[in-house]
């Protein structure tokens, strides 16, 4: 598989947990979806019809503690990102996600269930080439303390994460990855989310995190990590930070070519930069990957397989084709 094509899945999969706010039991279901179809989710068991929402910018109707996506009639689906993200990340161009829950299963707090669910499931080529969004210039957003950005970076996609926490079990950590296949699975998929106890205990005050646990997240008090098990990575809140960029980016609609860079970032962040970047049509173009190629094999063949990230002789899911 060269990846120059677009892809799908090539069968169904199931993967059952929880929501992360409601507490309450929901089944998620990856399946096959046509050429340019991008990611489609269908919420299921309503009483009535099932509805459908594309995952764009465009389709977001909340950050505030995950990213919701709805339409006028309301919210469909919460808690998306995670799942993008191992769509992205792992190179499916078009999706189907089917939940039958107002919000996509916590699992271990990670993307790991659903890279496995797709590994399950199989990724087969179509018809079509892929097509990219070409960062062309700078855009640049600051929320207070915050600030994103997205700049050209022809190569493929890369996430430049720094977050900073008052929290010194936490404090500041940061994280790059050159974004394929094998480096999203082996570098940021099973990094999960975390939180501080009195943060965890305001939401559940609320009404929100009724469905957190040890199980599917990192807990911190004011000093340490309360999790028996120990982390994952020693900066695994850096890396699930990348994960998130990954699966708000993911709303963009088309894989992008541009490196990404966010301080003290969050999914409202996130979708602001990425926001900003659609609205200034002068800020990027779309590409198929044979203009990719012919860009990277101008800068030379053997520059381009460093650069890209090519691993055991697989192209990168969102660079170009130089095989």
């Amino acid at each position: 598989m060269t990846f120059s094509r677009q892809t799908t899945l090539g069968a169904q999969a199931t993967v059952t947990g929880v929501g992360v706010h409601s507490g309450k039991p929901v089944s998620l279901t990856l399946g096959p979806a046509p050429v340019d179809a991008g990611y489609i989710f269908v919420r299921t068991g309503l009483e009535g019809p099932d509805r459908e929402v594309q995952a764009t910018t465009k389709s977001v109707i909340a950050t505030e503690f995950a990213t919701v996506l709805g339409d006028r009639e309301g919210p469909i689906v919460s808690t998306a990102e995670h799942v993008l993200a191992a769509l992205r990340g792992m190179g499916i161009d078009n999706a189907t996600i089917e939940v039958d829950g107002p919000e996509v299963p916590i699992m271990d707090g990670s993307a790991a269930p659903f890279v496995a669910a797709i590994d399950q499931a199989g990724v087969v080529e179509q018809g079509a080439r892929r097509r990219f969004i070409q960062v062309l210039k700078p855009v640049q957003v600051a929320i207070g303390d915050s600030f994103g950005e997205l700049r050209p970076h022809a190569a493929g996609f890369r996430a430049e994460i720094e977050i900073n926490f008052n929290n010194p079990a936490i404090g500041r950590q940061s994280f790059v990855l050159d974004l394929n296949p094998e480096s999203f699975r082996r570098d940021v998929a099973r990094a999960r989310t975390f939180g501080c106890m009195n943060d965890v205990a305001r939401l559940w005050s609320a009404g929100f995190a009724l469905g957190a646990s040890f199980e599917n997240s990192v807990v911190f008090d004011d000093t340490k990590l309360l999790n028996t098990e120990g982390l994952r990575y020693a900066d695994e809140c850096a890396r699930h930070k990348v994960l998130d960029a990954v699966g708000d980016l993911a709303l963009a609609g088309l894989p992008i070519l541009g490196a990404y860079r966010s301080v003290r970032g969050g999914h409202k962040l996130n979708n602001e930069v990425l926001k900003a970047l659609m609205a200034d049509r002068s800020a990027w173009k779309i590409v198929e990957a044979d203009a990719v190629s012919l860009q990277t094999a101008r800068r030379g063949r053997a520059s381009a397989d460093v650069t890209s990230g090519v691993l055991g002789g697989l192209a990168p899911a969102f660079g170009p084709d130089v095989s």
